[in-house]
Formats: C-alpha cells, structure tokens, sequence
C-alpha cells in the first residue's frame, strides 16, 4: 500500500510539473470557464448552435421523416460532444493532483502517514460539487439521448435548451438578480398554490353538478385556476353560479395581488443589484486593457493626480470605500469600484492578472497607516507589481519601504512627478518579500477577530501563536482606522480587529483551528 501511495504522488508530481498536461488543463479551463478566454466566445457561440440544430430536428420529426444521417447527428454526435464537455468539466472543476499533493505536504510537515482515505474523500467531495450542481444536471439530462433510442427519451432534447444559461452571460446575470430574491419568490409561490388549489375545490364543488357549466372535472376546475389568478381569461371555462362568480372574483383579486407582488420582486431585485451589475462592467472594461493604473484612494492629492494621468491617456481604476470619494470619481469620469483598498478580498473581487495587466499600484491615500496596509495587501498578492506611495510624515518613510513600496512621494512633491509612468526596474526587496516567491510555502493570512474570539482571547498574549511558529506582523484596529506594527503582549483584542500573521501555510492552517477549537470550548463553557 505504501509503495501504492508513493507512486500515486511521485505521478502527482509529475503532472504538475508536466508544461504539456498544465497547458492543456489551463487552456480547456479557459474555454470552458473564463469568460475572459479569446476563444471561449466561439465556443459559446459553437454550443449554442448545436442545441438549436437539435431542436431544430426534433420539432422538424413530429411530422416528417427526417434523414438516417439528421438523426444520428442528432442522437449521437451531438450528445457525444455535451458528454465531452461534460467530463471536461467535471475535471477542470477541481485539481486533484493539488489534493493529492497538499496531503502529502502536509503529512512531512506533522509527521503522519500520507492518507489514501482523505485524498479519495476529499477529491469525492469537490467532484460531486459540480456533479449535484443545478447546470451539471442539465448537461447530463442534454446527454440522455445518446444511451436511449425510446422516442419519449428523445424529449431530454429539450433539456439542451436550458443549457443556453450556461453560454449567454446574460442570463447568468439574470439569474443571479433573481436569486437575491429567492426567499420572497418561494414565498409568493407558496400564496399562488395555496389560492390556486382551494380555488380549484371550491369550483369544482360548485360548478360540477351545474349541467350548464363548462367545468365538469376537478382538472377543468385547475385549468380555470390557472387561467383566472393569472388573469389571462380565455374564456373557454368560466363560472356559470352565483357561487362560482363570487369565488372567480375573490381568485381575479388574488391574481392582480400577485402580479402587482411580482413585478415589485423583479423591480427591486435589479434595483438592488444595478451598483453590482455596474461594478461588473468595471471590471470587464479594466480587464481589457493590460496597462491599468490602481489608484488606491481618491482624496484631494489624488484627484489631482487622475486629472493630470488622464491627460496622458492613461487607463485609471479608483479603489475607495467611503461613498463620498466614490461620488466624486464617478462625477469625474473615472471608472471606481466601490472597495477597500486595504482588503485581498478586493483584488480578488477584480479578477485582474496583477502582473501582467496593472502597470502600477499608487497608494494616494492622506494617510500613511491606511497606505501601509495597502502595500502589504498588494505586495502579498504580488511581489513584482510597481507600489507608488504618498508619504505624508517623513518619519513614516522607512515603514512604507519595509512593506515593499518602491517608489515614495511626498505630499509636496507628489503632485509635481504624477504624470510620470513609472516603469522602474526590480527591486530586493527585505526578506519578508523574498519569503512570498511562487514556490515558497510560507505565507501571509488575515484573521478577523469575531465576537467569540474576542470573548475568550482579550489581549495579544494570549494568541499562543509562538508555539505554532506563526510570526504576527501586526493588528489593523478597523474602527480607529489604524495598524499598529509588532504589537505588545498587553494589547486588548476587539471585535473588528485583523491580525497580520506571516508562516508556512500549514501551521497558519493549525493556528486557525487551534483559534476556532479555543473559542468553541468557551462558547460551551458559556452555555
């Protein structure tokens, strides 16, 4: 079994050291989910074709003979490109060299034995995210065609329609509006059948037994329902009694009580999520252009200094979380995302190649603290971007360096050199820079202090992480608004706060539980 285990992650190895596997993995990842990716339009568009050509066929067969070589296109062929797509899919969803290779990282690491049992559990875990997804059952309904030739199974033809969702990005967007909803739909979908249905046995008790009434059935009595509470009226079916009026007006009543509900979901649900459509398009625009200047704050200096960067055609993208910063951005034509510029969740959320597609980073905050701990986000995503920093206080210079900015500018002198592009050459950066290269395991991680660790850890001594080889760089206290370097034993803990700790990747993954198991026992103890 060991030597099992052992060629399983010597073969790991190999596939991640493999250029032409990585290339191929990353290329078919790109097609299938980036929407970014050159090629993925074409595919798109390649996919959406095929399933109108096979509806196309199916609807054509209804009452006409269709060609031996139309159907085999559409039953085989057709379904052998989704089943490929679909087991595409289900690879690139989740690595499971990654896996295989974590676990075995971090078994040298403690001391344990490389586990088979963890690595099937967890790759099983990922890959049935994706296969219990709502689109990967549809992908394989679409598929259903190709294992069965009874002609009622050929209606799983039509579930390659709703495979559209997954190429428009329109109706990803608009599904994900309506999502926000979900619960006040369910609801109103719940009010719908409740009317619907007592409104179907109330008619049906009082029209069944009228020989000159069209409702004779209780499935007549839930067709007029429907008909009636979605105001549609045909006319075919109608309540013929007194009883029977009176219960279509109390339904009719209901009906326009639903729709008037329905349309204020739909209005307020994209009401509500317009800001975050916007924000998308931000992003999709700045991912176009691969030389994007980051302006991490937009007070008076900055302003300044994007008037002057516009005039030389530069691309600029604001980062600012106060509301009356991003007004003014807006006012001034400039692209603004809505985001703290202190946060890695922020550069996340901008899906941006730092690298390859920012030319520089500009802390131009008036506030050197808040432009420290801007340097440290960015320089911990990427150690190669350009950081250009306004300096404020003098004596602040040697933090700014020590968090890797390269350029510094003074608030006198900032104003003066702003509409120079600096490009500049590599810098050596202290040690702590060196330690976050691609290939190192040595990390850094943010931790929010929430309510239960504020409970049972008050001050800075009592973290603990020493024993776990965690070196704790510093604290961002959220409400003052300021990050405090290497902080003292004695200092109190509050919720909001976010402790900077630096170590290998393992042992932060220790000292985290290590803070959860902690704050769980006293939750107990509470109780």
């Amino acid at each position: 079994m060991q030597l099992f285990n052992r060629l399983l992650v010597n073969f790991a190895y190999f596939l991640r050291a493999s250029v032409w596997y990585q290339k191929r993995r990353r290329f078919f990842y790109n097609l299938l989910e980036n929407d970014d990716f050159k090629l993925k339009k074409y595919f798109d568009l390649f996919m959406m074709f095929l399933i109108f050509s096979s509806v196309a066929i199916l609807i054509y067969e209804v009452k006409r003979d269709v060609h031996d070589l139309l159907n085999f296109f559409n039953a085989y062929v057709i379904s052998f490109i989704f089943f490929v797509e679909y087991i595409l899919r289900l690879w690139v969803h989740s690595s499971v060299t990654d896996i295989i290779i974590k676990e075995d990282e971090y078994s040298d690491l403690l001391g344990t034995r490389f586990s088979l049992w963890k690595v099937f559990k967890q790759v099983l875990k990922q890959k049935m995210e994706y296969v219990f997804s709502a689109k990967a059952i549809i992908d394989l309904l679409a598929i259903m065609p190709f294992f069965h030739e009874l002609r009622l199974l050929r209606l799983f033809i039509l579930f390659r329609v709703f495979k559209i969702f997954r190429y428009a990005k329109s109706f990803n967007t608009f599904a994900s509006v309506l999502a926000t909803k979900k619960f006040e739909f369910v609801t109103l979908a719940m009010f719908a059948s409740i009317v619907i249905f007592v409104a179907s046995v109330l008619i049906y008790v009082m029209e069944a037994n009228n020989p000159s009434s069209p409702i004779d059935t209780l499935y007549e009595a839930f067709y007029w329902s429907i008909v009636t509470i979605s105001t549609v009226g045909y006319g075919d079916v109608v309540a013929v009694t007194p009883e029977g009026q009176f219960v279509a007006v109390i339904v009719i009543l209901a009906g326009i009580s639903v729709l008037a509900f329905t349309t204020s979901l739909f209005v307020s649900a994209f009401s509500e999520k317009l800001e975050d459509i916007k924000e998308a398009k931000v992003i999709q625009e700045v991912a176009k252009n691969p030389n994007t200047y980051i302006l991490c704050g937009y007070e008076n200096i900055a302003r300044e200094l994007a008037k002057k960067l516009l005039r030389s055609d530069f691309d600029l993208l604001v980062l600012d979380n106060d509301p009356e910063n991003v007004n003014q951005a807006k006012k001034d034509g400039l692209r603004v995302l809505a985001y703290d510029p202190g946060q890695v969740e922020s550069y996340r959320q901008l899906d941006l190649n730092i690298e390859k597609q920012v030319a520089a980073i500009l802390c131009t905050r008036e506030d050197d603290v808040a432009n420290v701990y801007t340097a440290l986000t960015v320089r911990s995503i990427d150690k190669r971007i350009k950081i250009i920093s306004l300096l404020m206080q003098s004596a602040n210079r040697q933090k700014l360096l020590s968090c890797g900015v390269d350029e510094i500018l003074d608030d006198k002198e900032f104003v003066g050199l702003i509409a120079k592009e600096y490009l500049g050459h590599p810098v050596a950066f202290e040690a702590i820079h060196e330690m976050r290269s691609e290939d190192s395991t040595i990390q850094t991680h943010e931790i929010p202090i929430t309510q239960r660790v504020a409970d049972n850890i008050s001050m800075v001594g009592e973290l603990n992480n020493i024993k776990f080889r965690i070196v704790l760089i510093g604290i961002y206290k959220k409400e003052k608004q300021h990050f405090y370097f290497n902080p003292i034993d004695s200092t109190l803990l509050e919720v909001g706060d976010v402790l900077i700790i630096i170590g290998n990747y393992v042992f932060i993954h220790e000292f985290t539980k290590y803070l959860a198991s902690k704050t769980a026992k006293g939750a107990k103890y509470v109780q």
